[in-house]
């Protein structure tokens, strides 16, 4: 089975993201509050959690509730394990009695499928296997696999042919498979946060592969978290400041199938290949759902798409520079 790749790997977070790692030396104890972190992986991407509560006991047994949370949604949302309810779907085309958050984030999904023209199409994930199988054989053809190959699984994407209800979901063709990838980190990092908040937790930063803050810092700053990645581990930094929002961030530099090939992990359902607009798009959003499935979408629609989109919907941010020799920076 294919390993997942996660567009998530260049996020990077800043020293001050963790909270109190940059006040003087004392001032957690005069603000009252014990820190507790937790490190992982979520649906195959790094993870992360910093809490801060007065109780450093209930703390920690949040943390634990949280990451029970985080195990209880990979067994339903992860593409990577055969015992999963999204496994099930594509084995079998046909999912009876889903669960609850998979209705949900799919209900979603099409909401961001419509507002992108299709540029975010779960159903993309008969392309990524077909890339998957070419470039990890034996001596690859570079340039990808051929036009018929490449057409034939484009045929299979098309999110408006999955039917989805409480009762039952259906994928419209034979061949036809869902991934999540661009859109599930956000729904697990908006759930830990629903039950850091229900134990009384005000301030903390979850990461999930995509970043949700809860609150500020305990010291009432921002939180502040730097992007960026050129492909050689190198970064166009640039910092974001969020208070109980949500930020994710895409880039065709988080992998390449070849060096410098078309095709990279943010794929086209239209055209197949991999985005080449930006060289990173970061999206600010009031949940981390949102964000995840607007940069992914995003990476594949013109600045002018973009803007009209963003204008339309409150509390969404974008931030993005254009894979140019410019490389203009621009804002919405």
């Amino acid at each position: 089975m294919v390993r997942p790749l996660s567009r998530r790997r260049f996020i990077s977070i800043t020293a001050s993201a963790v909270g109190l790692g940059l006040l003087p030396l004392g001032a957690s104890a005069k603000l009252g509050v014990e820190t507790v972190t937790w490190e992982g992986e979520a649906l195959g991407a790094s993870a992360s959690m910093t809490v801060h509560h007065t109780d450093k006991v209930a703390a920690e047994l949040l943390v634990r509730q949280a990451h029970a949370e985080l195990s209880r949604l990979e067994r339903i949302f992860s593409l990577y394990r055969d015992d999963t309810a999204l496994s099930e779907l594509n084995r079998t085309g046909v999912l009876a009695a889903p669960p609850r958050e998979l209705v949900e984030i799919l209900g979603k999904a099409r909401m961001i499928w419509e507002q992108t023209g299709g540029a975010f199409d779960p159903s993309i994930q008969p392309l990524w296997s077909l890339l998957a199988r070419h470039f990890g054989g034996a001596d690859p053809d570079p340039s990808g696999p051929s036009e018929e190959r490449l057409r034939k699984a484009l045929d299979l994407v098309d999110y408006g042919d999955v039917l989805v209800s409480g009762d039952r979901i259906a994928l419209g063709r034979r061949g036809m498979a869902l991934t999540l990838n661009g859109i599930a980190q956000g729904f697990i990092a908006d759930s830990i946060v629903g039950v850091l908040r229900r134990g009384g937790v005000a301030n903390s930063l979850v990461n999930m592969g995509e970043i949700r803050a809860l609150g500020s810092r305990p010291d009432g700053n921002p939180w502040r978290v730097g992007v960026g990645f050129d492909g050689h581990g190198a970064a166009h930094q640039h910092v974001l400041e969020i208070a109980d929002r949500a930020v994710a961030t895409s880039s065709p530099d988080g992998y390449r199938f070849a060096d410098g090939g078309r095709f990279n992990h943010i794929l086209d359902p239209r055209s197949g290949l991999g985005a080449s607009l930006y060289c990173i798009i970061s999206v600010i959003a009031p949940d981390a759902m949102t964000a995840d499935a607007f940069s992914t979408g995003f990476s594949l629609l013109p600045p002018e798409r973009i803007q009209k989109i963003a204008a339309a919907r409150p509390g969404l941010q974008v931030k993005l520079q254009e894979n140019s020799d410019a490389g203009s920076v621009l804002e919405f």
